[in-house]
């Protein structure tokens, strides 16, 4: 099973391969360059939403940790929440940050 599994991916792969450096040689071609565009949309959309949701997220924890009243887990539960949404923020703008690096090296 297991290597029939690793014959067909090195199939596939060995195609893309095959494909891809004929698709430099001869330009994009629509489909590819319709699914960049909407990689691209998504990307920016993502990044959109990301902002104001992260700002909603971080008031939310702040908001949380101080209306606590001296409850423990509602201060654990602010922190935490503070805490995920500011690495998720910066997990989103390190993943753009990546991708535009590995655009420019490309392009």
């Amino acid at each position: 099973m297991k290597k029939k599994f690793f014959y067909t991916l090195f199939i596939v792969l060995f195609f893309i391969c095959i494909f891809s450096t004929y698709s430099h040689a001869l330009g994009d071609p629509k489909i590819v360059s319709k699914i960049n565009s909407a990689f691209q949309s998504i990307e920016s959309w993502i990044l959109k939403i990301s902002t104001p949701a992260a700002a909603v997220a971080v008031g939310t924890g702040l908001f949380m940790k101080k209306f606590s009243f001296g409850d423990e887990e509602r201060i654990r539960t602010g922190k935490k929440l503070v805490k995920s949404s500011l690495f998720s923020y910066a997990f989103i703008l390190a993943i753009d940050l990546i991708l535009s690096a590995i655009k420019s090296l490309i392009g």
